[in-house]
């Protein structure tokens, strides 16, 4: 099993490349399903997340192509990747499968809109809570589907198709707005989202949904409404730059110091997070390129930060956060409030030398004059990059341990901040 080796105490100078988002890639594959034309998109991230997906829906008959290396490519330039389901060969997404990703949950939308049916395993828990797919089976039900739960299978029917509704979601869901979206495209009639997410990745489904010729308005508001239609045909989209991954680098120039372009970021996706890295006191800078961080010399200020629905500060960047605050001058606040087990990288942190306590759903770090190399060990995807930046400003040696959870989400990390003068390394076996 790999694993990631960092040598702390570099500062990060230079430029890292801001892939595409996995957030949205993933639905926008999904959203693969409702056509029998070929949707094509671009700045697609290489990611083992990416790659299973591509496994489930070859399952159901999509066809994948990927274009063979151009001149000019790296490891760090995103994918094109073309879908093709002229022909949904089955409508069952069963448990190995599912229980390898939670987003393949939402093939359950377009099986259910374009051939009438749809059994989907239910993908139980994870490492960071239950997220429930509740809010999603209710919005297909407002939709007209039947549905019923058997031996761990959603099974939804919709024979004679399904019809617009009004879905009001009584709390924010990323996963529920998306299959509603996908969901209502080939309903009949007028569908009516409300207490819709707004994140950019919603936007950026609606947007590809367009250009397949859907009929969205209103999304990136609380409310959206969509005019179904017969048929979608294909498009070619580009996947929207990953905000994720660009507050995560952002927090790791903050944390050693530097000056880096992080190039391709939109500022505007995360500006909740560039405000709290502002009030740390870092110089960021929106330039036509990128979005460029600074910290030369001068220390960090503690922040007092609560996880909230875009455009708050996102729930994926709390740990990121965390590990960055471990250093600051004081004691910083930071509050979850969208998953429940959300502080698991807290005893790791703590292996570095962190001084976090935990109060329920608020966790106070109490910055430290230094870190100190250590083995660690990964626990999720957000969790172990916290590692990384704890990493990034300790003294000697850490080894990160069960980086496949990195591997999720980060596209040639390793590469990126090598690249910016942080010593890492991957160490495989």
């Amino acid at each position: 099993m790999d694993r990631i080796r960092i040598v702390g105490g570099n500062r990060l100078n230079g430029s890292i490349p801001i892939s595409g988002a996995k957030n949205a890639a993933l639905p926008l594959m999904i959203a693969s399903l409702l056509t029998d034309d070929t949707v094509t998109l671009d700045n697609v991230p290489r990611l083992s997340d990416v790659s299973n997906l591509s496994r489930i829906l070859s399952n159901h008959g999509v066809d994948r192509n990927v274009p063979g290396k151009r001149l000019g490519q790296t490891v760090e330039t995103g994918q094109t990747l073309s879908l093709c389901a002229r022909t949904i060969v089955d409508t069952c997404a069963p448990y190995e499968l599912v229980s390898t990703m939670r987003a393949s949950f939402w093939v359950i939308a377009p099986l259910l809109a374009r051939m009438g049916e749809a059994k989907v395993s239910l993908p139980g828990g994870c490492a960071i809570g239950t997220r429930p797919v509740d809010f999603l089976l209710m919005a297909l039900e407002k939709l007209g589907a039947t549905i019923r739960i058997e031996a761990g299978y959603a099974i939804v029917t919709a024979p004679k198709g399904l019809v617009g509704g009004h879905i009001v979601f009584p709390k924010v869901t990323v996963g529920g707005t998306h299959t509603a979206l996908m969901a209502a495209v080939l309903a009949r009639g007028v569908t009516t989202i409300e207490n819709a997410a707004r994140e950019p990745e919603v936007v950026d489904l609606a947007a590809c949904l367009t250009k397949m010729g859907a009929k969205i308005t209103g999304a990136g508001s609380s409310t959206i409404h969509v005019e179904g239609v017969a048929r979608l045909n294909g498009a070619r989209h580009s996947v929207v730059p990953d905000r994720i991954e660009t507050g995560t680098y952002a927090m790791a120039v903050a944390m050693t110091g530097g000056d880096v372009l992080l190039e391709g970021a939109r500022a505007s996706d995360l500006q909740a997070a560039l405000t709290v890295l502002e009030q740390a006191g870092v110089d960021v800078v929106n330039e036509n390129e990128g979005v460029r961080i600074r910290r030369n010399g001068h220390g960090l200020m503690p922040v007092d930060v609560t996880t909230e629905p875009f455009p708050g500060f996102p729930t994926d960047l709390q740990a990121q956060l965390m590990g960055l605050m471990t250093r600051a001058h004081g004691t910083s606040r930071i509050r979850e409030t969208i998953f429940e087990n959300r502080f698991m990288h807290v005893q790791e942190l703590a292996r570095l030398g962190a001084r976090v306590r935990l109060d329920g759903d608020t966790a106070y770090v109490d910055g430290v004059d230094k870190l100190t190399g250590a083995p660690v060990m990964a626990t999720d995807l957000r969790a172990s990059v916290s590692l990384v930046i704890g990493a990034l400003a300790a003294d000697g040696e850490t080894v990160i341990n069960r980086v496949y959870h990195l591997d999720r989400g980060f596209e040639a990390l390793e590469t990126k901040l090598s690249r910016c003068g942080a010593e890492v390394e991957r160490v495989s076996g």
